[in-house]
């Protein structure tokens, strides 16, 4: 029914991944080369036909719509009073961490992780206290002898969750969860849960809410929320934070209304309501679509990038590669690829130490340009094999 084949010429539209040389393909930013549903388009297009562009406010629609994905989507019940509108999840997690730590505290992420947590912690004065997820057998897990030794550290008071997880794709379980959340209750540590990947599941498998998983988990966490990684609309700065606990939403609320990102564009409301009430036919062929992209990356790495190793994952549209094989420094080799086939990829080193012998790709692409992407790869590990 939607045609995600298409190849839409993104240059010289202002954007950030393909603002790149004529001679690059870029697969880096976690950014979808796919045209949003055509539900959501004709929302924007009737908005902007009104013609008038004024101050907006968040409508009861926009509650209802966030109320009724979750609920029929990932098995949660939101109350209206705990939803609050912000401009997205990375200016949400940076006006939590101004509002409800101190400068000088500690939080902690689990490394390798995405990357920008780092600046909304390092620019607002706070440490970055990092507890490594355990790699083993090609799996990663928690370390959680590690996490609660950090927990327990007095200075620690927040810590930034990914789920699901970015870059590895992992797909936290319930007993995780809760283990987590029981553990940073102990400590009286907060949890922001940056759950923006959410939708992003493979065919046949659905993330867990944090705030799901227990009464503990629930009142002491904030929850990240957008529609725009899902339907590919990040450009159109929509998103939500989910709070039940009412003194830490009063708090947040003030953070998010202090540093000016809690009033919607003109196009903020109407873009997420016909996401979340018109897009769900969209979202199951592009789940199908996505799963289909990985599939073929795992099985050309597998015949044609030896020594690289897909880590296994059932979320995200990005992969995790294990280059461990070719080269103790991926940071060397994305360089070296760039430069040899103009394949843009993203060093893992990026997302933490831990991430030192790893790239990131993006596969949300149509498959021929996915394929471009692929023979631009192994022309370029073909050559560096040569070098080294």
């Amino acid at each position: 029914m939607y045609d995600f084949d298409k190849l839409t010429d993104r240059r010289n539209t202002g954007s950030l991944k393909w603002d790149v040389p004529e001679s690059e393909l870029p697969m880096w930013v976690a950014d979808m080369d796919f045209e949003t549903a055509p539900e959501i388009r004709t929302a924007i297009e009737e908005r902007a036909a009104h013609g008038i562009f004024g101050y907006n406010v968040v409508t009861d629609d926009w509650y209802e719509a966030y109320i009724s994905w979750w609920s029929r989507r990932h098995h949660i019940t939101f109350e209206k009073d705990w939803l609050i509108f912000c401009t997205g999840v990375v200016p949400a997690i940076s006006s939590a961490v101004r509002k409800l730590t101190t400068v000088g505290e500690n939080v902690l992420v689990q490394t390798p992780v995405y990357n920008i947590f780092f600046n909304s912690i390092r620019n607002n004065g706070r440490n970055i206290l990092e507890s490594p997820l355990k790699y083993e057998d090609g799996e990663y897990s928690v370390d959680f002898v590690d996490l609660e030794e950090k927990l327990a550290n007095l200075q620690t008071t927040m810590m930034i969750l990914c789920n699901p997880h970015n870059p590895v794709g992992k797909i936290w379980d319930r007993e995780t969860l809760a283990k987590i959340g029981e553990l940073c209750a102990k400590h009286h540590v907060l949890v922001i849960s940056d759950e923006i990947h959410c939708d992003m599941t493979d065919p046949g498998y659905e993330y867990v809410p944090f705030a799901s998983v227990s009464d503990i988990c629930r009142d002491n966490s904030v929850t990240c929320i957008a529609p725009t990684k899902t339907f590919s609309i990040p450009g159109i700065q929509t998103a939500a934070v989910m709070v039940p606990n009412p003194v830490i939403r009063h708090k947040m609320n003030r953070g998010l209304n202090t540093d000016e990102v809690a009033e919607p564009n003109s196009f903020a409301v109407c873009a997420a309501v016909a996401a979340f009430e018109k897009g769900e036919a969209w979202l199951e062929e592009l789940r199908r679509y996505l799963a289909d992209n990985k599939q073929y990356v795992r099985e050309f790495v597998r015949d044609n990038l030896s020594g690289i190793v897909v880590v296994p994952s059932h979320a995200t549209y990005l992969l995790w590669l294990d280059c461990s094989g070719v080269t103790e420094d991926a940071t060397e080799l994305v360089e070296f690829i760039r430069k040899h086939s103009g394949l843009y990829l993203t060093e893992g080193e990026e997302y933490g130490a831990p991430g030192k012998k790893f790239i990131r790709m993006n596969t949300a692409c149509p498959r021929a340009r996915l394929k471009e992407g692929l023979e631009r790869f192994r022309v370029s590990m073909e050559a560096w094999q040569t070098a080294h």
